[in-house]
C-alpha cells in the first residue's frame, strides 16, 4: 500500500513537492494515523525554510498537528484500538494520506471538535493557556489586549481570555479580520493597530492601559504596547511573526513597574512535568465541555498544501488553515 505525503525536498516551501511513498509501517509504542486533518502552523512554514529550532534532516514529510483514526499499532501499544479517533502528533510528518507518531503523542479526539478543529487546537491552546494561566495570572475583569488576534494563537487568546473572565481587546492590521472575530468571539472592543493603537488602547481602559498584553507579532507592535500597558501589567512575548526582535528600554519596565514575559509553551510543559500534565488536561477539558470554540479558516485537499501554505504565509488566515488529505 502506498500513501501520497508532502516531502520537503530543500529549505523552502518552494521546494516541497507531491509524491507518493510506502505507507509507513509503525515500529514499538507508535501508532499509524489515517490523517483526516493536518493543521498548518508558522512552524511549519520554518521548517521547510530551516529556520525553525527543529531542524529535520532533508528530505521530511512537515506536518506537526494532526487528527484522524487509528489505523494500525506497533508492538507494545495498549492504549488505543483500530478506528479510534485521535489527536496529537509529533515534530513531522502530518501532511500525509497516513502518519506514523508516537503512542504518547496522542489522545482520543473530544467529540465536540470536528477532526479540523481538533487538528489545529492543541498547539493554539496550550500556548494560550500557559500564556494567561500559568505566565499572567489572568484575574477576571482584567484587560487583555490580544495582539494578532485573528491567527492561530491569537484567536485561541480571544477565546480562552474570554472564558476566564477577562475582558478583551481584539486587535489586528485588517478591519475585514476584526469584524470576524468580533462576530465570533465577542471582545469587548477591537483596534486596527495600522498607524498606532496606544492612544485607542487608553482610552478604551479608561486611562489605565491593559494590564495584559498578549504580543505573537513583536516589532512595532511590541514598541507601542509598553506605552499603553498597566501599572503591575504584564507584557507575554509569544514570537516574532513581524520578523523583527523589538529591545526593551528597561527604564520604562522600572518606570510602569510592568513584567516582560516569554511564553514557550511546550517547554514550560519539559521544566515542570506535573504542570505540563495539568495543562494538556486542562486545555482539552475545555474542549470536552465544549466551552471553547477553535475557528477553522479553510479547508485544503492535500493536493492543494500551497494554497494552504500560502494563505498563511500571506496572512489570509482568520483561526486555523487546514489540510484534508480524504477531501
Amino acid at each position: 500500500m502506498r500513501a501520497l505525503v508532502v516531502e520537503a525536498l530543500a529549505a523552502d516551501y518552494g521546494g516541497c513537492v507531491l509524491k507518493e511513498i510506502e505507507t509507513p509501517v509503525p515500529g514499538p509504542g507508535e501508532v499509524r494515523v489515517r490523517v483526516r486533518a493536518a493543521a498548518v502552523n508558522f512552524p511549519d512554514l520554518l521548517q521547510t525554510r530551516g529556520e525553525y529550532q527543529h531542524k529535520p534532516a532533508l528530505p521530511f514529510i512537515p506536518g506537526l498537528e494532526i487528527a484522524g483514526e487509528v489505523e494500525a499499532l506497533g508492538d507494545g501499544v495498549e492504549d488505543f484500538q483500530i478506528g479510534e479517533a485521535v489527536v496529537g502528533g509529533a515534530r513531522i510528518g502530518g501532511f500525509s494520506e497516513f502518519a506514523v507518531t508516537p503512542a504518547k503523542g496522542l489522545r482520543r479526539k473530544p467529540e465536540r471538535l470536528s477532526f479540523s478543529q481538533a487538528a489545529g487546537y492543541a498547539t493554539a491552546y496550550l500556548t494560550a493557556y500557559v500564556s494567561l494561566v500559568r505566565r499572567a495570572r489572568a484575574e477576571p475583569g482584567e484587560w487583555v489586549l490580544v495582539h494578532g488576534a485573528a491567527g492561530g494563537v491569537g484567536l485561541a487568546a480571544v477565546d480562552l481570555a474570554r472564558h476566564l473572565g477577562c475582558k478583551v481587546i481584539a486587535a489586528s492590521a485588517s478591519d475585514e479580520k476584526l469584524a470576524i472575530v468580533s462576530q465570533a468571539y465577542g471582545p469587548e472592543a477591537t483596534v486596527n493597530v495600522t498607524g498606532g493603537f496606544r492612544e485607542a488602547v487608553k482610552a478604551i481602559t479608561g486611562g489605565r492601559g491593559a494590564d495584559i498584553i498578549y504580543d505573537p507579532v513583536g516589532g512595532d507592535v511590541f514598541d507601542e504596547s509598553v506605552r499603553c500597558i498597566a501599572f503591575d501589567g504584564r507584557l507575554l512575548s509569544i514570537g516574532f511573526t513581524s520578523g523583527r526582535l523589538p529591545v526593551l528600554p528597561v527604564n520604562l519596565a522600572l518606570i510602569k513597574g510592568f513584567s516582560l514575559m516569554g511564553v514557550r509553551a511546550g517547554e514550560y510543559g519539559r521544566q515542570f512535568l506535573q504542570k505540563g500534565r495539568e495543562n494538556q488536561a486542562a486545555i482539552w477539558a475545555l474542549a470536552e465541555a465544549g466551552l471553547v470554540t477553535p475557528r477553522v479558516h479553510a479547508e485544503y485537499p492535500l493536493a492543494d498544501w500551497r494554497a494552504a501554505f500560502d494563505s498563511l504565509a500571506l496572512r489570509q488566515v482568520v483561526g486555523k488553515a487546514v489540510i484534508r488529505p480524504d477531501l
